[in-house]
Protein backbone atom coordinates (compact mmCIF):
# COMPACT_ATOMS: atom_id res chain seq x y z
CA UNK A 1 0.00 0.00 0.00
CA UNK A 2 1.27 3.49 -1.27
CA UNK A 3 2.19 5.77 2.18
CA UNK A 4 4.05 8.42 0.35
CA UNK A 5 3.17 12.23 -0.60
CA UNK A 6 5.47 12.70 -3.50
CA UNK A 7 6.49 9.07 -4.88
CA UNK A 8 4.22 5.32 -5.20
CA UNK A 9 5.41 2.68 -3.75
CA UNK A 10 3.93 -1.21 -4.22
CA UNK A 11 5.13 -4.52 -4.09
CA UNK A 12 3.77 -7.63 -6.48
CA UNK A 13 5.17 -10.96 -6.78
CA UNK A 14 8.21 -10.03 -4.81
CA UNK A 15 9.18 -7.11 -7.05
CA UNK A 16 9.31 -3.62 -5.15
CA UNK A 17 8.17 -0.82 -8.06
CA UNK A 18 9.22 2.95 -6.52
CA UNK A 19 7.82 5.57 -8.59
CA UNK A 20 9.00 9.33 -8.11
CA UNK A 21 5.38 11.23 -8.44
CA UNK A 22 6.01 15.08 -8.87
CA UNK A 23 5.20 15.11 -12.29
CA UNK A 24 4.53 18.66 -12.41
CA UNK A 25 7.86 19.41 -11.07
CA UNK A 26 9.52 16.71 -13.52
CA UNK A 27 10.10 15.15 -10.66
CA UNK A 28 11.91 17.28 -9.23
CA UNK A 29 14.06 16.46 -5.78
CA UNK A 30 12.98 18.28 -2.93
CA UNK A 31 13.23 17.44 1.27
CA UNK A 32 9.98 15.39 0.85
CA UNK A 33 10.77 13.29 -2.25
CA UNK A 34 14.37 12.80 -0.63
CA UNK A 35 13.17 12.33 2.48
CA UNK A 36 10.24 9.46 1.55
CA UNK A 37 12.69 8.29 -1.13
CA UNK A 38 15.48 7.18 1.93
CA UNK A 39 12.04 5.79 3.58
CA UNK A 40 11.22 3.58 0.48
CA UNK A 41 15.09 2.50 0.20
CA UNK A 42 14.60 1.57 3.57
CA UNK A 43 11.28 -0.48 3.06
CA UNK A 44 12.80 -2.32 0.12
CA UNK A 45 16.35 -3.32 2.07
CA UNK A 46 14.01 -4.84 5.08
CA UNK A 47 11.64 -6.40 3.33
CA UNK A 48 13.04 -10.19 2.65
CA UNK A 49 10.10 -10.53 0.40
CA UNK A 50 11.27 -8.02 -1.95
CA UNK A 51 14.03 -9.40 -4.56
CA UNK A 52 14.20 -6.88 -7.46
CA UNK A 53 13.35 -3.23 -6.97
CA UNK A 54 12.53 -1.01 -10.05
CA UNK A 55 12.68 2.93 -9.88
CA UNK A 56 10.77 4.87 -12.31
CA UNK A 57 8.97 8.19 -12.83
CA UNK A 58 5.76 9.49 -13.13
CA UNK A 59 5.01 11.62 -16.37
CA UNK A 60 7.36 12.62 -18.61
CA UNK A 61 10.34 13.40 -16.81
CA UNK A 62 12.74 10.45 -15.05
CA UNK A 63 13.70 12.91 -13.09
CA UNK A 64 14.56 16.78 -13.78
CA UNK A 65 17.25 16.76 -10.60
CA UNK A 66 16.72 19.21 -7.96
CA UNK A 67 13.80 21.26 -7.05
CA UNK A 68 15.49 24.69 -7.98
CA UNK A 69 12.67 26.63 -6.65
CA UNK A 70 12.29 24.96 -3.33
CA UNK A 71 15.94 25.75 -2.64
CA UNK A 72 15.16 29.65 -3.59
CA UNK A 73 11.80 29.99 -2.11
CA UNK A 74 12.96 28.44 1.21
CA UNK A 75 13.18 30.20 4.79
CA UNK A 76 16.85 29.01 4.86
CA UNK A 77 19.35 29.28 3.35
CA UNK A 78 19.82 27.68 -0.46
CA UNK A 79 22.88 25.77 0.61
CA UNK A 80 21.33 24.72 4.13
CA UNK A 81 18.22 23.27 1.91
CA UNK A 82 20.49 21.87 -0.99
CA UNK A 83 22.45 19.73 1.64
CA UNK A 84 19.62 18.31 3.46
CA UNK A 85 17.98 17.54 0.76
CA UNK A 86 21.65 15.90 -1.16
CA UNK A 87 21.84 13.92 2.64
CA UNK A 88 18.61 11.93 2.61
CA UNK A 89 19.17 11.27 -1.00
CA UNK A 90 22.49 10.18 -0.49
CA UNK A 91 21.03 7.54 2.35
CA UNK A 92 18.36 6.55 -0.36
CA UNK A 93 21.12 5.97 -2.54
CA UNK A 94 23.94 4.25 0.06
CA UNK A 95 21.21 1.62 0.96
CA UNK A 96 19.99 0.67 -2.67
CA UNK A 97 23.62 -0.03 -3.05
CA UNK A 98 24.29 -2.25 -0.24
CA UNK A 99 20.42 -3.96 -0.05
CA UNK A 100 20.42 -7.29 -1.66
CA UNK A 101 18.06 -7.26 -4.15
CA UNK A 102 19.02 -5.49 -7.56
CA UNK A 103 18.10 -1.91 -8.28
CA UNK A 104 16.32 -1.51 -11.85
CA UNK A 105 15.96 2.61 -13.07
CA UNK A 106 13.71 1.98 -15.74
CA UNK A 107 14.60 5.84 -17.34
CA UNK A 108 11.39 7.11 -18.72
CA UNK A 109 12.55 10.57 -19.66
CA UNK A 110 15.03 13.04 -19.21
CA UNK A 111 17.44 12.38 -16.14
CA UNK A 112 19.37 15.33 -14.95
CA UNK A 113 21.28 16.14 -12.44
CA UNK A 114 20.34 13.86 -9.59
CA UNK A 115 17.94 12.09 -11.83
CA UNK A 116 21.38 10.87 -13.77
CA UNK A 117 23.41 10.57 -10.75
CA UNK A 118 20.58 8.17 -9.24
CA UNK A 119 20.21 6.17 -12.67
CA UNK A 120 24.14 6.04 -12.65
CA UNK A 121 24.14 4.47 -9.51
CA UNK A 122 21.05 1.54 -9.81
CA UNK A 123 22.26 -2.04 -10.94
CA UNK A 124 21.08 -2.40 -14.03
CA UNK A 125 19.29 0.91 -15.97
CA UNK A 126 16.95 0.50 -18.84
CA UNK A 127 15.96 3.87 -20.97
CA UNK A 128 13.08 4.58 -23.19
CA UNK A 129 13.83 5.53 -26.48
CA UNK A 130 12.49 9.16 -25.69
CA UNK A 131 15.27 9.81 -22.80
CA UNK A 132 17.84 12.06 -22.53
CA UNK A 133 20.95 12.30 -19.96
CA UNK A 134 22.68 15.22 -18.55
CA UNK A 135 24.37 16.82 -15.45
CA UNK A 136 23.36 19.95 -15.59
CA UNK A 137 24.65 21.01 -12.17
CA UNK A 138 27.09 23.95 -13.02
CA UNK A 139 24.47 25.35 -15.74
CA UNK A 140 23.05 26.64 -12.20
CA UNK A 141 26.41 27.28 -10.40
CA UNK A 142 26.46 23.82 -8.44
CA UNK A 143 28.62 20.67 -8.28
CA UNK A 144 27.65 17.48 -8.54
CA UNK A 145 25.87 14.89 -5.64
CA UNK A 146 23.79 11.70 -5.89
CA UNK A 147 27.34 9.59 -5.87
CA UNK A 148 27.35 10.44 -9.45
CA UNK A 149 31.12 11.74 -8.73
CA UNK A 150 31.76 8.31 -6.95
CA UNK A 151 30.37 6.23 -9.99
CA UNK A 152 30.83 8.24 -13.22
CA UNK A 153 34.79 8.21 -13.20
CA UNK A 154 34.26 4.23 -12.55
CA UNK A 155 31.79 3.08 -14.88
CA UNK A 156 32.82 6.08 -17.59
CA UNK A 157 36.62 6.98 -17.18
CA UNK A 158 37.37 9.90 -15.73
CA UNK A 159 37.58 12.11 -19.31
CA UNK A 160 34.05 11.39 -20.16
CA UNK A 161 33.00 11.97 -16.46
CA UNK A 162 34.56 15.39 -16.55
CA UNK A 163 32.73 16.11 -20.09
CA UNK A 164 29.71 15.15 -18.58
CA UNK A 165 30.03 17.79 -15.52
CA UNK A 166 32.36 20.50 -16.91
CA UNK A 167 29.81 21.16 -20.23
CA UNK A 168 26.52 19.49 -19.62
CA UNK A 169 26.75 17.50 -22.85
CA UNK A 170 23.25 16.09 -23.25
CA UNK A 171 23.47 12.02 -24.59
CA UNK A 172 20.66 10.17 -25.96
CA UNK A 173 19.77 6.85 -24.92
CA UNK A 174 21.61 5.30 -27.80
CA UNK A 175 25.06 7.56 -27.13
CA UNK A 176 23.69 6.58 -22.98
CA UNK A 177 24.84 3.07 -23.95
CA UNK A 178 27.77 3.79 -26.07
CA UNK A 179 29.34 4.98 -23.36
CA UNK A 180 28.63 2.72 -20.93
CA UNK A 181 26.13 4.38 -18.75
CA UNK A 182 23.09 2.58 -19.00
CA UNK A 183 22.41 -0.99 -19.74
CA UNK A 184 20.20 -1.03 -23.11
CA UNK A 185 17.30 1.18 -24.95
CA UNK A 186 13.59 -0.27 -25.53
CA UNK A 187 10.93 1.17 -26.90
CA UNK A 188 9.00 3.92 -24.78
CA UNK A 189 5.70 1.69 -24.77
CA UNK A 190 7.53 -0.88 -23.85
CA UNK A 191 9.68 0.03 -21.01
CA UNK A 192 7.55 -0.78 -17.80
CA UNK A 193 7.01 -3.94 -18.93
CA UNK A 194 10.85 -4.90 -20.25
CA UNK A 195 11.60 -3.28 -16.21
CA UNK A 196 9.48 -6.32 -15.26
CA UNK A 197 10.25 -9.21 -17.10
CA UNK A 198 13.99 -8.10 -16.22
CA UNK A 199 12.65 -7.74 -12.52
CA UNK A 200 10.89 -11.38 -12.64
CA UNK A 201 14.09 -13.09 -13.94
CA UNK A 202 15.82 -11.77 -10.40
CA UNK A 203 12.38 -13.13 -8.89
CA UNK A 204 13.48 -16.23 -9.86
CA UNK A 205 17.11 -16.21 -8.88
CA UNK A 206 18.96 -16.39 -5.97
CA UNK A 207 19.03 -13.26 -3.53
CA UNK A 208 21.74 -14.59 -1.80
CA UNK A 209 23.94 -14.63 -4.67
CA UNK A 210 22.43 -11.60 -6.14
CA UNK A 211 23.27 -9.62 -3.46
CA UNK A 212 27.14 -11.12 -2.49
CA UNK A 213 27.52 -9.87 -5.92
CA UNK A 214 26.61 -6.04 -5.26
CA UNK A 215 28.94 -6.27 -2.01
CA UNK A 216 31.84 -7.70 -3.93
CA UNK A 217 30.91 -4.92 -6.44
CA UNK A 218 31.07 -2.06 -4.24
CA UNK A 219 34.00 -3.54 -1.79
CA UNK A 220 35.75 -3.33 -5.29
CA UNK A 221 36.59 0.36 -5.39
CA UNK A 222 38.15 0.25 -2.36
CA UNK A 223 40.31 -2.95 -2.11
CA UNK A 224 42.85 -4.22 -3.67
CA UNK A 225 43.69 -7.45 -5.17
CA UNK A 226 44.76 -9.78 -3.03
CA UNK A 227 42.06 -8.18 -0.14
CA UNK A 228 39.30 -8.29 -3.08
CA UNK A 229 39.87 -12.21 -3.79
CA UNK A 230 39.79 -12.77 0.01
CA UNK A 231 36.51 -11.41 0.18
CA UNK A 232 35.45 -13.61 -2.83
CA UNK A 233 36.59 -16.74 -1.30
CA UNK A 234 35.03 -15.59 2.09
CA UNK A 235 31.39 -14.58 -0.10
CA UNK A 236 31.52 -17.49 -2.15
CA UNK A 237 31.90 -19.96 1.44
CA UNK A 238 28.83 -18.60 2.45
CA UNK A 239 26.85 -18.84 -0.59
CA UNK A 240 27.53 -21.86 -0.70
CA UNK A 241 26.70 -22.62 3.02
CA UNK A 242 23.45 -20.68 2.40
CA UNK A 243 19.65 -22.35 1.68
CA UNK A 244 19.93 -20.85 -1.83
CA UNK A 245 23.48 -22.36 -2.09
CA UNK A 246 22.90 -25.79 -1.23
CA UNK A 247 19.45 -25.79 -3.52
CA UNK A 248 21.78 -24.40 -6.44
CA UNK A 249 24.13 -27.22 -6.00
CA UNK A 250 21.63 -30.07 -5.67
CA UNK A 251 19.68 -28.42 -8.45
CA UNK A 252 22.63 -29.09 -10.87
CA UNK A 253 23.62 -32.06 -9.67
CA UNK A 254 19.87 -33.69 -9.93
CA UNK A 255 19.31 -31.85 -13.45
CA UNK A 256 16.21 -29.85 -12.37
CA UNK A 257 15.55 -26.19 -12.27
CA UNK A 258 16.56 -24.52 -8.67
CA UNK A 259 13.53 -23.55 -6.72
CA UNK A 260 15.40 -20.86 -4.59
CA UNK A 261 13.92 -19.09 -1.73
Amino acid sequence: MNKYETLNYKVTDRIATITLNRPNEANGMNLDLTTELAHAAKTCSEDAQVKAVILTGSGKFFCAGGDVKAMYDGEESAGDIVKKIADQLHIAISIFARMKAPLIAAVNGVAAGAGFSIAASADLVLASDKSKFTMAYSKIGLSPDGSSSYFLPRMIGLRKAQELMFTNRVLSAEEAVEWGLINRVVEHDQLIEQAIALAESFVKGSLTANGAIKQLLVASYGNDLETQMDLESDTIRNSANSNDGQEGVASFVEKRAPEFS
